[in-house]
């Protein structure tokens, strides 16, 4: 985990909290960033990859990934290749999801604390949110599902923002309100079903969101 060197913001009254997000596809846009990393694998090892489907199931941990495409023993090299590459081959190719800028500075105007919760490895996780300028406060990688609940629950988060189903489980283990966008694999209406407690169609309809939460 890595305290970065962004403002802390004070809580008034003792009644500070954070807002967890995860990374891609919810603040970070990485399709094209990780789907070029693995067309540079597939040209680096000869084995054909499918970029597109890879893209479709952005989310769970490297390894499951690869495990698509390579066998089970050439899975550890591989994720090494993969992260030889990413800081070159993705980090240029990364942008800000629509409305991410607005997100984070919500939480802040709410008083609150930002934190990003990531399955993408830690020091990748890192180099993106420093790329992307993204105002936040702690940074854990390396989790995934409800893995990332204890994490969560050490910075006191009361809400988590993600775009996968597995998001839903990261604020169910940290007894967190899950919130979906929409922004990811999975549409409203397959979030609302897998038993998001907030379904948002973007993170532009966030700080609205937000402000009713911050009432409640």
């Amino acid at each position: 985990m890595l305290d970065l060197d962004s403002p802390k913001i004070p809580r008034p009254d003792g009644a500070g909290f954070a807002v967890g997000f995860d990374l891609d596809l919810t603040l970070a846009d990485t399709r094209a960033a990780i789907g070029a990393v693995y067309a540079a694998i597939a040209a680096e090892t000869g084995v054909p990859i499918d970029v597109d489907a890879v893209v479709g199931r952005l989310g769970p941990p490297l390894e499951d990934e690869l495990a698509y495409w390579f066998p089970p023993e050439r899975i550890p090299a591989m994720a090494d290749l993969y992260r030889a590459f990413y800081p070159d081959i993705a980090l240029p190719a990364t942008v800000a999801m629509p409305g991410a800028a607005a997100a984070l500075a919500a939480v802040r105007a709410a008083g609150a604390r930002v934190v990003v919760v990531s399955g993408k490895n830690q020091r990748d996780t890192e180099r993106t949110v420093r790329y992307l300028g993204l105002d936040v406060d702690a940074v854990i990688g390396g989790l995934f599902g409800a893995d990332k609940g204890a994490a969560l629950v050490e910075h006191g988060a009361r809400a988590y923002i993600g775009d996968h189903t597995a998001d839903v489980d990261a604020a169910r283990a940290a007894s967190a309100v899950a919130v979906g966008v929409a922004t990811g694999a999975f549409d409203s209406a397959a979030l609302a079903a897998y038993g998001a407690d907030v379904v948002l169609p973007d993170l532009h309809a966030f700080p609205e969101w937000l402000s009713g939460f911050r009432a409640a």
